[in-house]
């Protein structure tokens, strides 16, 4: 497991935020009433990854020319002319696969920063026939993947989400979006996947069905260029009766991380292993959730990025909290097109050297 992250310190520090619980009651009530968001998060917890394989197994390389990252990111993460220069820059393809039952799935392409990536896969049906069930699209199918891991390279203590994507309802494909962030550097590495068994939920009879039955293993070297900038280092604020540092903030066009510490090592409840007991709620807003992140873009429009997921870890024999907290971004953002960053109160001007 050392390849994923320790499993028991991240099972011992994990809190699930208010947001994400909303988001996940959220998953879980889409999937009662059969109807599907076409970007849905799914927050990767620790039980996620423990269940990851760490069995190496190498996929084969997909057939034929490789489609170029801008070709795989452009129709997801935005398609004009500055926005492909980046993806161009920072993308680079994979092409690897591998094929059970007649289902293959494709590692397109990646896309990242230092602390942060994103991946396509692309889930096809080899006989041609429609992917999805006869008459429904992907906001009528609650799709769930099952033994669902993602890539697993970097060393440190990672979340992420992942979504579906279907352009074209009536074709043999869809896309599964992953996107990762931890707090180790993610640029290099090998990375390994493992799928099982895609399942829907079936309305009408108010259960999970299997769709394609299968194990996909996939394999690929990942290193794509970090063309980050970093920001803060010392600057303080203060809020809610703590007294906070920021240690730095990681900015780039796909992604933002905010690292800082409290001036107190927060006391967790005897809850269970990844699990918010309802004392711990108003300790989580207090140290990560009440943390104001936001992103200015030049033309004056303000992106909120306060819900972004995080951690808070107590060092108890200094007695402060570090704490993290960032996300991938739903389109890319060239820096060009980024004014300033405030985190807690605290401005920083984007350089655009």
């Amino acid at each position: 497991m050392s390849d994923l992250f320790d499993y028991k310190k991240e099972m011992s520090e994990l809190r699930f935020t208010e947001l994400q619980k909303k988001a996940l009651a959220e998953s879980a009530a889409s999937a009662a009433s059969g109807k599907a968001k076409r970007r849905r998060p799914v927050f990767r917890t620790a039980l996620i990854a423990a269940a990851m394989a760490v069995v190496l197994v190498v996929g084969t390389s997909a057939a034929g020319i490789l489609p170029t990252p801008t070709e795989v990111f452009a129709p997801l993460f935005g398609g004009a002319v500055a926005q492909t220069e980046v993806i161009d820059k920072i993308g680079r393809p994979i092409g690897a696969s591998d094929t059970d039952n007649g289902i293959t799935i494709t590692a397109e392409a990646i896309m990242g920063d230092q602390y942060n990536a994103v991946i396509v896969y692309t889930l096809t049906r080899d006989d041609g026939e429609r992917f999805l069930p006869e008459g429904k699209n992907l906001d009528e199918t609650y799709l769930m993947m099952g033994g669902f891991g993602g890539a697993s390279w970097a060393k440190g203590d990672t979340h992420g989400g992942s979504w579906f994507v279907d352009e074209d309802p009536e074709d043999n494909q869809i896309q599964l979006v992953e996107t990762a962030s931890s707090n180790a550097v993610m640029t290099k590495g090998t990375a390994n996947a493992k799928f099982e068994d895609l399942q829907y939920w079936n309305a009408e009879t108010e259960s999970a069905e299997l769709l394609y039955p299968g194990k996909w293993k996939l394999r690929f070297e990942v290193d794509y260029e970090d063309c980050s900038v970093r920001l803060g280092g010392g600057e303080t604020f203060s809020q809610d009766g703590l007294n906070f540092t920021i240690d730095e903030i990681t900015l780039s066009p796909i992604a933002v991380r905010v690292v800082y510490t409290a001036d107190s090592a927060v006391v967790w409840s005897d809850a269970p292993s990844g699990r918010q007991s309802p004392e711990d709620a108003p300790k989580m807003q207090q140290f990560l959730e009440n943390i104001e992140i936001l992103l200015t873009k030049t033309d004056g429009t303000v992106i909120d990025l306060s819900g972004s997921g995080g951690r808070v870890s107590p060092d108890y024999e200094t007695g402060v909290s570090h704490c993290s907290k960032g996300q991938v971004f739903d389109a890319v953002i060239p820096l060009e097109d980024m004014a300033s960053l405030s985190a807690g109160g605290v401005t920083y001007e984007i350089p655009h050297d």
